[in-house]
């Protein structure tokens, strides 16, 4: 068995095979991804914290996957990202993480927790009548998408245009898709780098209290800015809303629904933990590396494996179980570690947990109203693509 991100298990239920891994190769070949994975936790987290053995620099920059048709049509845009702070080492990484971080001061993350609350409370009010929805696209993402992108400076006019994009983006470089599609999700990827291009340059000439201002006036290249507010987009319109709804799915088969407010935080990392948006991320190999006895040689790429991390039974004993006040939970590496841990964590754990208290509080009745969940294939995220609920009371 193999790596494969286009068969359901993959993303859906890996553990067995990762298990297995970590107790007989814990540095894997996998043929299907062309790369190394790394699958026990003190590997994946010595590597996230060594820079000097397994380099950022372009590990996000292309999908290799994509046609050479499809490399063409995207041009120079096929380097997308490659002056990312996630994609770059440093000193390149400590300038960009330094213009970012200024951005998430606690008294800025206090000011959208409360934007974020009132977002909840307002998409609440129209969808808690119906009596029932699908989590994923009817509860799950609004919220977060808003959020985004006023604190990005996204006009609210252009949310849904941002919000497909996005999407569109993800499925290009980040899921395995059919030549004729690739070229369709190229052609929507380049109007989306177009139209954050504009914005970027609209705030230099016009600026706002906003992210995308501050960026401008950091010292940052254009491009950089371009890079940098398209990928935070990602986060807001994709990441934190797909763990918003793995969570919710968890909980409710749990039987921990709603969550008691002295177990919420706790909850929530042990969420992330089991069942985490971020199933991983890629590192090249900047030297040859001896492990567990295999050579990954210079050069080869790496999957740190986050994910199977998350399920180590020598740092999380009895894996498989859920509990919400896990002593450890918060060890999990979603985020990632070292350098490279993630800059937006603090408001993504907010987020999460003001969702899990507003929606708990409002719809005390939430169940489970469909059969087995799907996920949408991916090569380093997990999300529900529909997740039926109901919460009138029986």
């Amino acid at each position: 068995m193999d790596f494969d991100v286009t068969a359901a298990w993959h993303v859906a239920s890996p553990y067995a095979f990762l298990s297995r891994l970590r107790r007989e190769q814990p540095v894997f070949r996998s043929e299907h991804l062309g790369a190394y994975v790394l699958t026990r936790y003190a590997d994946v987290r010595a590597a996230y914290g060594d820079p000097r053995r397994f380099s950022s620099r372009g590990s996000l920059t292309i999908s290799r996957s994509l046609t050479e048709e499809t490399r063409a049509k995207l041009g120079e845009h096929g380097s997308f990202l490659s002056s990312f702070v996630a994609n770059v080492d440093p000193p390149d990484h400590t300038r960009l993480r330094r213009s970012v971080s200024r951005a998430f001061t606690p008294r800025a993350v206090a000011a959208l927790e409360r934007e974020f609350r009132r977002l909840n409370e307002e998409l609440l009010d129209r969808v808690e009548p119906r009596g029932e929805a699908d989590f994923v696209t009817d509860l799950g993402h609004e919220p977060s998408v808003r959020l985004t992108a006023g604190f990005i400076g996204v006009p609210a006019a252009d949310e849904a245009f941002v919000q497909a994009r996005v999407k569109d983006w993800f499925q290009l470089f980040l899921s395995p898709q059919p030549p004729e599609r690739q070229l369709e999700l190229a052609g929507s990827f380049l109007t989306y780098l177009d139209y954050v291009d504009r914005l970027v340059a609209r705030r230099r000439d016009e600026p706002r209290e906003d992210f995308v201002t501050l960026m401008t006036r950091s010292g940052l290249a254009h491009r950089e800015v371009v890079e940098l507010i398209s990928t935070i987009l990602l986060g807001g319109n994709d990441t934190v809303p797909n763990q918003l709804g793995n969570s919710v799915h968890r909980l409710l088969r749990e039987g921990l629904w709603p969550v008691p407010d002295e177990l919420l935080a706790g909850a929530v990392e042990e969420c992330m933990r089991i069942d985490g948006a971020s199933l991983g991320s890629f590192r090249y190999a900047a030297a040859d590396v001896e492990l567990h006895g295999v050579t990954i040689p210079r050069g080869a790429l790496v999957l740190l494996s986050s994910d199977s991390a998350g399920h180590d039974e020598s740092v999380f004993p009895d894996p498989e179980r859920f509990v919400p006040d896990r002593p450890n939970a918060d060890a999990h590496l979603v985020f990632g570690y070292g350098i490279h841990f993630c800059v937006g964590a603090a408001l993504g754990r907010l987020q999460l947990r003001t969702a899990l208290e507003v929606l708990g509080r409002r719809l005390p009745y939430l169940r489970l109203t469909g059969g087995a969940p799907s996920y949408r294939r991916s090569l380093v995220g997990r999300g529900l693509t529909s997740l039926p609920v109901a919460w009138t009371r029986t």
